[in-house]
């Protein structure tokens, strides 16, 4: 939060502008649709990644190329947004290849 602060700070000296006047982004969702893939297919597997990725990048947005700091927290949001989001994907992937049905079985003989 700290770190946050002294960016919003540095950005509004470098733009004339209060440094109250900015504040932290709130964290983002973004819902990525796959019901429409037929992720049993690489090609809809691949198609799924896709749009992982332009989500990721919509939800961690960038930094300007003089902004080392914020673009390493650019990269390392990307990166750990994109292993969260990956693994839901693979459990789509996972319950496509099943054909979506449930499979009961009595634990009893």
């Amino acid at each position: 939060m700290k770190k946050l602060l002294i960016l919003a700070a540095v950005a509004a000296a470098s733009f004339g502008q209060p440094a109250l006047a900015q504040s932290a982004r709130p964290s983002q969702t973004v819902t990525v649709p796959h019901k429409d893939l037929d992720l049993r297919t690489e090609a809809g597997a691949k198609t799924l990644d896709r749009r992982i990725w332009r989500a990721v990048v919509a939800v961690c947005g960038t930094a300007s190329d003089f902004d080392l700091e914020g673009k390493n927290d650019v990269r390392e949001c990307r990166r750990d947004t994109r292993v969260l989001a990956s693994a839901q994907a693979e459990l789509a992937i996972a319950n496509a290849a099943r054909d979506g049905l449930i499979r009961v079985s009595s634990i009893r003989n």
